[in-house]
C-alpha cells in the first residue's frame, strides 16, 4: 500500500479589514508602528491614525513607513508631501518618470508637467501653472509662501499634484499636497453653514461671526471682584451721589436702603452678595 503525502492548504492571510484575521493582522502591525520614534508624532502611541495609514499603503501599493512618513495632518485635514507624488506617480509603472518643462520669465514663468503614458506613448500634461496663477491664487502672499523663495520648486510641485489628480487619482486618493492645504484654506463659513448651525442649536449671528465657545466666554469675563474691591466700589459711589444731591454719604445710603442702613460702616458687614446688590442700587 502507497502511502500518499497529505497536501496541506496555505492561506495567507493580508492585512486589512476584509476579515476578522486581516483585521488581527494589521492591529499587530499598527502595534508595532506606534511603539516606534521613528514614525511621525501623529503616529506614536496612536492606533487609529497608523491603522488608516496602513489601510492607505495597501490601496496604493506602497510602503506604510513611507506612507507615515509623507502624510500630514494641515489643519485637520490630510495632505500628501509633494515629493511623494512625484515619487509614487514615478513608482505606478504607468508612466515614463514624470518630467518639467519651465517657459517665461517674472509673473509669466509657466511651469508644465508631462510624462508618457506607457500603455499608449501618449504623451500626458498638466494644466500649466504660473507665477501670475500663484498671485492670483493668493498662494503668492501666504504667510511662509516657499513661492518668493523657490518659485522653480514650487511650479513643479503643483504641476506634478496637478497631473497626479488627472492621470493618477488611485494614487492621491482625493487629497491634496500639504502645500495646496496651507495656501487653499479658507477660514470663512462655507454657503449653507448657517443651517447646518441652526441644527445644532446655534443662531447665526448678523454679523457673521461665530458664536464664541464655553471656554472662549470664560476666558473674556473678568474674575469676579473681591468683597474688599466691591467695599472700595460702594464707597466711591456713595461719594459721587452725595456729591450730586449734596447730602452725606450716610444720607444717600440710607435713603436708598429706606432706613436699612444708616452708616458706611454697616457695608463692612455684608458679603459680597449683597454688596453687589447695593452697588446696582447705587448705579440705577
Amino acid at each position: 500500500m502507497e502511502n500518499t503525502p497529505t497536501v496541506r492548504e496555505t492561506t495567507t492571510v493580508v492585512a486589512g479589514f476584509g476579515n476578522s484575521d486581516s483585521f488581527e493582522l494589521m492591529q499587530r502591525q499598527a502595534k508595532l508602528l506606534a511603539a516606534s520614534q521613528l514614525v511621525p508624532k501623529e503616529f506614536q502611541g496612536n492606533l487609529p491614525n497608523v491603522v488608516i495609514a496602513l489601510e492607505m499603503a495597501n490601496r496604493i501599493g506602497a510602503s506604510p513607513l513611507s506612507v507615515m512618513q509623507n502624510l500630514y495632518i494641515v489643519h485637520g485635514k490630510p495632505g500628501w508631501s509633494s515629493q511623494f507624488i512625484i515619487a509614487a506617480i514615478n513608482a505606478s509603472g504607468k508612466f515614463s518618470p514624470l518630467r518639467f518643462d519651465i517657459t517665461g520669465e517674472g509673473d509669466k514663468k509657466t511651469c508644465i508637467a508631462w510624462a508618457l503614458e506607457k500603455a499608449t506613448d501618449t504623451r500626458l500634461e498638466s494644466p500649466p501653472v504660473s507665477i501670475d496663477m500663484a498671485k492670483k491664487e493668493g498662494w503668492y502672499e501666504k504667510n511662509g509662501s516657499k513661492w518668493k523663495t523657490m518659485p522653480d520648486l514650487m511650479l513643479r510641485y503643483r504641476t506634478a499634484t496637478f497631473f497626479g489628480r488627472l492621470y493618477a487619482p488611485e494614487i492621491l486618493m482625493g487629497m491634496k499636497s500639504e502645500d495646496e492645504i496651507k495656501e487653499v484654506i479658507d477660514i470663512t463659513p462655507a454657503a449653507g453653514g448657517a443651517d447646518i448651525m441652526e441644527r445644532f442649536g446655534f443662531t447665526p449671528p448678523a454679523d457673521g461671526e461665530l458664536p464664541m465657545t464655553d471656554k472662549e466666554k470664560e476666558a473674556s469675563q473678568e474674575p469676579p471682584k473681591t468683597a474688599k474691591e466691591l467695599l472700595q466700589e460702594c464707597y466711591q459711589l456713595l461719594a459721587a451721589k452725595a456729591k450730586e444731591t449734596g447730602d452725606s454719604p450716610d444720607d444717600v445710603l440710607d435713603a436708598l436702603t429706606k432706613g436699612k442702613m444708616s452708616a458706611q460702616q454697616d457695608l463692612e458687614g455684608l458679603n459680597a452678595d449683597d454688596l453687589g446688590r447695593v452697588i446696582a442700587l447705587l448705579v440705577a
